[in-house]
């Protein structure tokens, strides 16, 4: 009980009662809403991925398919009925993903902390004016930087390489705020100590502040890895080779001028364990390391 129903007499205290349950009424039938809208497609694409061609064109929805087809995700590997697009191999995609993925991971992190300590920790003239500068840059599309981004990998003939879709995303201003205001929130009194102690600014970094900022930068590191899973734009337009497709723009030139919706030619199925087998390894890693993603978001909205 709340101390604000003990000054309540009894028809204000049923009043009360009936408000909160109302309130809870709407509030859990609106939560349940939104989940029903995030979870309806994601079912619709796990259900239709093991149907049968007759299943999919049958006029009616059918919830759960009356025989499980898995030969649908096997031909994502095989090819075995000729239904991907010749020379793309989802093994080859899943390579190259993983590939950037962590490359473009590790740079970020080593980028991001440095930049975040020297602006959380070290005073140096114009430290606030060039985060500010910095910050700004975050109003800025991101679209905007693909055409001056898209000139220079082509003036340098990276074009299809690894440097192209590494290099232009190894720094992010997002995290080095995000992190910076985790490192503001360790007391200035350490670094103090530290120095009295002899510890140069790199070893308090790597002996104090990291170890303390651990889930802030195990955050980072999922939802960098997770971005670049999810990347399509930028990889469409410096990959033309089949042999350096991502999950992302690989998806849809495994099917490409083979895009039966419906009819005895179907290959919805098909494509929707494709899409199936892009989305659940994120949700897998969402699943497994969520914890870390709270945690690092809560500490990180503090004030420091």
């Amino acid at each position: 009980m709340n101390h604000s129903e003990l000054f309540l007499d009894p028809k204000q205290m049923k009043v009360y009662k009936t408000k909160k349950i109302l309130f809870s009424i709407v509030l859990y039938s609106f939560l349940i809403l939104v989940a029903l809208f995030i979870i309806i497609p994601f079912y619709y694409m796990l259900v239709t991925s093991l149907k049968t061609v007759e299943e999919i064109n049958s006029d009616q929805f059918i919830f759960f398919p009356r025989s499980w087809m898995w030969e649908n995700y096997s031909e994502l590997f095989t090819n075995k009925n000729g239904t991907i697009t010749k020379g793309i191999s989802l093994w080859t995609m899943y390579k190259n993903t993983i590939i950037v993925a962590v490359l473009t991971t590790t740079g970020t992190i080593i980028t991001v902390v440095l930049s975040a300590f020297a602006f959380a920790r070290l005073n140096f003239k114009g430290r606030e004016l060039i985060f500010s500068i910095l910050l700004m840059t975050m109003m800025i599309p991101g679209e905007i930087y693909v055409i001056t981004n898209y000139q220079t990998i082509g003036s340098l003939g990276w074009r299809n390489t690894y440097q192209a879709l590494v290099l232009p995303f190894v720094t992010s201003v997002f995290y080095t705020f995000f992190l910076r205001q985790t490192f503001k929130q360790i007391p200035n009194e350490l670094y103090l100590a530290a120095k009295v102690d002899g510890t140069s600014d790199f070893g308090y970094l790597i002996k104090i502040m990291i170890p303390i900022a651990r889930a802030t930068i195990i955050t980072i590191i999922i939802l960098s890895m997770i971005g670049t899973w999810n990347a399509y734009v930028w990889p469409s337009l410096v990959t033309n080779d089949k042999s350096m497709y991502l999950v992302s723009n690989g998806l849809l030139e495994m099917f490409k001028g083979k895009v039966e919706q419906s009819g005895p030619d179907s290959i919805l199925n098909v494509q929707m364990a494709g899409s199936t087998m892009v989305t659940v390894p994120l949700l897998i890693v969402f699943i497994l390391l969520r914890k870390y993603i709270m945690s690092g978001v809560s500490r990180s909205g503090i004030k420091g």
